[in-house]
């Protein structure tokens, strides 16, 4: 991955329950506030998706844009863009480790290209925005 934005998160929960909620995308618009509709396009082997369309709106940004996914059991998940209106590229992961009594830390990795013209800085601190709030509403539907 390119220049990334990155942070980490313990959740309460192991990673293949972790995993499960990442997997679980009809469960997003419950959980992401950005997320107002999501398609499953394509399965892969494992069952997991492996392409996916979004329809984001985040107020003064409204995106439909469509993700490919590689998954690595309940370690890795990886996403990379396929088409957007407003994005040039979008590439993340979330890479889970377990930790003692069941927990699992999770690692939220970013980069995005928007088509517009946008400074880096404040590109990287929209970035940590949308990873601080994905792993924020992720930790608390996975807990809760």
């Amino acid at each position: 991955m390119a220049e990334h934005t990155r942070s980490d998160i313990t959740i309460d929960a192991t990673p293949a329950e972790v995993m499960a909620v990442i997997a679980d995308f009809a469960a997003y618009p419950a959980w992401t506030g950005e997320v107002k509709e999501i398609e499953v396009l394509e399965t892969g082997e494992d069952g997991r998706a492996a392409k996916v369309r979004l329809l984001l709106d985040a107020g003064a940004i409204r995106d439909e844009h469509t993700l490919a996914y590689t998954w690595d059991d309940d370690r890795e998940v990886s996403w990379t863009l396929v088409r957007s209106q407003m994005l040039r590229s979008l590439d993340g992961s979330y890479t889970l480790a377990p930790l003692a009594g069941g927990r699992t830390e999770v690692t939220y990795q970013l980069a995005v290209d928007v088509k517009i013209p946008m400074l880096g800085m404040i590109k990287r601190k929209a970035e940590k925005v949308i990873i601080d709030r994905a792993l924020a509403g992720l930790k608390k539907r996975v807990e809760g």
